[in-house]
C-alpha cells in the first residue's frame, strides 16, 4: 500500500489494505486522508496499514490543537478507535459518525453521532444522500474545497463513477438515477474543485464538472 502523500497544502493521503476485500482486484486498496484547518487535525475514513508508522508520524507531526475523527460510513470506523487510544492524552480526541458506527465501536467514549447539515469542526459539513436516506454521509470541506464520498462514488478509468450495488440494467439504472443521482445533485452546488474519495484516485481539479459527467452516465457496478 501506500505511505502518505501530500495533495495539496495541509492535505494527504494513504492507502491500506481493504481487509473486507480479495486481493488483487478494484477495492483491495482503500485511501484515507488527513488535513489540517487551523488548529484542527482532521482524518478522515482512517485504516492503518500493517506498517502504520509513516502515518501515526504525519498525525503526530501535526497536532496541535484537537483531533477530529470523521467517518463517512460506518463501514469505515476501522482504526479509529486505535488512533484515539494512541493520541488521546496528547490532544481532545472525537470521532464523528453515523449513529451506526457506535455498534462497530468497543467503547462509546468520544464518540458523537453526525447527521446530515450538521456543522463540523473547521466548518465542514455532513449531506444526507439516497432515498431512502443512506447511512453515508458525504463531507465539504471548505478550507481544501473538497467533497469525499465514503462509497457511493469511486474512481475508475479517470473518470468518477456513481457505484452501485447491483449488476446494472435499466431498472437498476432508473432507481440509481432517481434513488441516488437525484440526491447528490444537490451538492453540485458546494463549493469545491476536489472530489475526495476511498475507492480509486482522487480528482484534484475539476471535480465538480467530473461529478457532474458521473450522475449523467450509467451507474457502475464492481463486486469482488
Amino acid at each position: 500500500m501506500t505511505p502518505p502523500e501530500r495533495l495539496a497544502k495541509n492535505l494527504w493521503r494513504w492507502t491500506s489494505r481493504n481487509p473486507e476485500w480479495h486481493p488483487g482486484e478494484f477495492g483491495s486498496a482503500v485511501a484515507a486522508f488527513a488535513l489540517k484547518a487551523g488548529n484542527e487535525t482532521i482524518l478522515i475514513d482512517p485504516l492503518l496499514p500493517p506498517e502504520p508508522e509513516p502515518v501515526l508520524d504525519l498525525i503526530e507531526s501535526k497536532l496541535d490543537g484537537s483531533l477530529q475523527i470523521l467517518i463517512t460510513i460506518p463501514y469505515h470506523v476501522r482504526s479509529s478507535e486505535e488512533i484515539r487510544r494512541r493520541f488521546g492524552k496528547q490532544a481532545r480526541t472525537t470521532i464523528w459518525g453515523h449513529p451506526a458506527c457506535r455498534k462497530r465501536l468497543e467503547r462509546q467514549t468520544g464518540f458523537k453521532d453526525l447527521a446530515p447539515g450538521d456543522e463540523l469542526p473547521a466548518g465542514i459539513t455532513a449531506h444526507a444522500i439516497g432515498k431512502p436516506r443512506r447511512y453515508e454521509t458525504p463531507l465539504h470541506l471548505p478550507s481544501h474545497r473538497a467533497l469525499v464520498f465514503g462509497d457511493a462514488v469511486a474512481e475508475h478509468g479517470g473518470r468518477l463513477r456513481v457505484w452501485s450495488g447491483e449488476r446494472v440494467d435499466d431498472r437498476v439504472t432508473r432507481c440509481d438515477r432517481d434513488c441516488v443521482n437525484a440526491t447528490i445533485e444537490p451538492l453540485l452546488g458546494l463549493d469545491f474543485d476536489r472530489v475526495l474519495v476511498t475507492h480509486g484516485r482522487p480528482i484534484l481539479s475539476d471535480g465538480r464538472e467530473e461529478l457532474e459527467k458521473a450522475l449523467r452516465v450509467k451507474p457502475w457496478y464492481h463486486r469482488p
